[in-house]
């Protein structure tokens, strides 16, 4: 596995943790959907590196003129088995991934200043596309857990990225499959659970989950994505203080995901004034995941620089 320590961006972005808050992309579907682009199939955004790589290129420079200096690849559904279910062979596949990295740097290359590109690495469950990553609890052993997430980290280690975005994951038991992939290899990643109050989307205690990350070096950030905002205070308190890490935090528009008709609903809740709370808590990464769009990444980019 290749090793990340040497990134292509002139600051690692894990010194830059060390000394100010860095502001994460909103939701790439978010920004997808509203340039008009219909993703209801299984693949999700994912589809689009097969479609019209041009429009997730596009996404993730609105992303940055925003006010966004970290966006998160198109990858977190791109999966050997799922390309495989349309043809696709496992070189045609890792192509594809690789290609996920490889938009979002050029994107980056169209604007000034420092900017990082975060593979995404999404759960097993948002494979099966049923919802799973709210839930967890596959029925599969860690073995199993790790054989999945292993090639598709390998390929992505390997392309360029400046760090892997372990995200939604659900479950203890996966965070520690891909831990276990990734310990020792020297390759950054933050790990963030998907989350309701203080448990992970399985149930288990947000302080048991958090310490699954302690020994591993490569770790840079751990936190929550993709939950209700106002969930994120206490997720924010308890990693701080079960690891002593920065402290990764990009959640929902507060709306809720129905897997059934394949959309959100309710009534949004990400308030860019929640942000000042979550920084003083040990927040350095502060973004938003879906329904948190550019508009709202340019007010928390604001708020943040007060």
């Amino acid at each position: 596995m290749a090793d990340l320590s040497a990134e292509s961006s002139n600051e690692r972005l894990s010194d830059a943790l060390a000394h100010r808050v860095v502001v994460l992309d909103g939701g790439l579907s978010t920004a997808l959907k509203a340039a008009g682009h219909d993703l209801s199939d299984s693949l999700w955004s994912a589809r689009l590196l097969l479609a019209d790589p041009d429009a997730i290129r596009s996404a993730h420079l609105t992303y940055f003129r925003a006010g966004a200096e970290v966006v998160i690849t198109s990858s977190y559904q791109a999966t050997f088995e799922g390309f495989a279910d349309r043809g696709l062979t496992a070189e045609e596949t890792a192509a594809l991934l690789r290609d996920s990295v490889t938009l979002a740097r050029s994107a980056a290359s169209e604007v000034d200043g420092q900017r990082w590109v975060a593979a995404s690495v999404g759960p097993y469950g948002a494979m099966l596309a049923d919802g799973s990553e709210y839930r967890g609890r596959y029925g599969l052993s860690r073995r199993a857990l790790e054989s999945f997430h292993r090639p598709r980290i390998e390929v992505l280690a390997e392309a360029g990225a400046d760090v892997l975005a372990v995200e939604t994951i659900p479950d203890v038991e996966e965070a520690e499959a891909v831990l276990g992939v990734v310990a020792g290899s020297g390759v950054p990643l933050w790990l963030s659970y998907s989350a309701r109050g203080t448990r992970t989307c399985a149930g288990q205690p947000l302080t048991e989950a958090f310490e699954a990350v302690r020994g591993v070096d490569e770790v840079v950030a751990v936190g929550v994505n993709c939950c209700d905002p106002a969930d994120v205070d206490e997720a924010v308190a308890i990693a701080r203080r079960v690891t002593g890490k920065p402290v990764v935090v990009y959640p929902n528009s507060g709306e809720q995901w129905d897997a059934t008709t394949r959309s959100w609903t309710g009534v949004p809740a990400f308030e860019p004034v929640r942000v000042a709370g979550w920084v003083e808590g040990g927040a350095r990464l502060v973004g938003g995941c879906c329904q948190v769009g550019p508009e709202m990444i340019t007010e928390l980019a604001a708020a943040l620089s007060r």
